[in-house]
């Protein structure tokens, strides 16, 4: 089958409703865990996540009217495939203006595959300070963990191939909301 060909099989795993209806979801699964919204901050692994947490704050902010303090994660320099050198490491900002020390800190990314992601994002956040508990927010759980990292929220969790992407789209980032399941299989 050709290239084209190949990419026609994509398939759509989630469409805008089913992601804001998720993203509601997690929002109130964290309220309810956390009994309201002291103590609790939300943190951004860039870039979908940061996108993430944007509208899990908003929802909270809807539910609870109260405005959450959220900050931006960059976990470049943090990641252990940096040594490589395969590819040139791009930086970007780190924003975390709140005191982390004695928070509930959500940490959010788009999707949660090897852990590896997530273990870098843990290192550089406790460059900022020590907080009470880290929480793990995604959107798509796609299993395959090298690292023994779970999710305490999930949007969706999908069995896949290593041979598969899950690609996540947001507004904000990309043209529209959607998650889809690209096959790479030659």
């Amino acid at each position: 089958m050709s290239q084209a060909g190949r990419h026609r099989m994509n398939n759509l795993l989630m469409n805008a409703e089913e992601m804001n209806r998720a993203i509601t979801r997690i929002a109130h699964e964290i309220l309810e865990k956390n009994k309201g919204t002291r103590d609790l901050a939300l943190v951004g692994i860039r870039t979908r996540g940061v996108l993430l947490a944007s509208r899990l704050g908003e929802k909270i902010k809807d539910i609870e009217k109260v405005t959450l303090d959220m900050g931006i994660l960059d976990i470049t320099l943090y990641r252990d495939d940096l040594a490589t050198g395969k590819d040139k490491p791009v930086l970007r900002d780190t924003d975390i203006p709140f005191a982390i020390d004695g928070k509930k800190v959500v940490l959010c990314d788009d999707v949660l595959f090897t852990g590896r992601t997530i273990r870098a994002a843990i290192d550089a956040l406790m460059d900022f300070g020590r907080p009470a508990q880290v929480l793990l927010a995604v959107l798509i759980d796609r299993g395959h963990r090298e690292l023994p990292f779970r999710p305490d929220f999930v949007g969706k969790n999908i069995p896949t191939s290593k041979s598969m992407t899950v690609k996540v789209q947001m507004t904000g980032e990309d043209p529209e909301d959607q998650v889809i399941v690209i096959d790479n299989k030659e």
